[in-house]
């Protein structure tokens, strides 16, 4: 397991990350997993928008079925 140092940067709370987990971009997403805090490098394309699209769940639908009409 590795510490890493928080401090206070002006308003904000901040974290020192080791040299090992350098990021190579110059954003990244923050979000809550239960009692973690996980950081993500943010992507430069769509692959992660279809990689949350693939992860949803899939919904059982029970529509009606069209109404029959007569042509125009």
């Amino acid at each position: 397991m590795v510490v890493a140092k928080v401090f206070r940067s002006g308003n904000s709370q901040a974290v020192r990350l080791p040299k090992q987990f350098r990021l190579t971009s110059d954003e990244v997403e923050i979000f809550r997993r239960g009692d973690e805090i996980v950081l993500r490098e943010k992507p430069g394309n769509l692959a992660r928008a279809f990689e949350l699209l693939a992860d949803l769940p899939t919904i059982e639908r029970n529509d009606p079925q069209p109404q029959e009409r007569e042509g125009l």
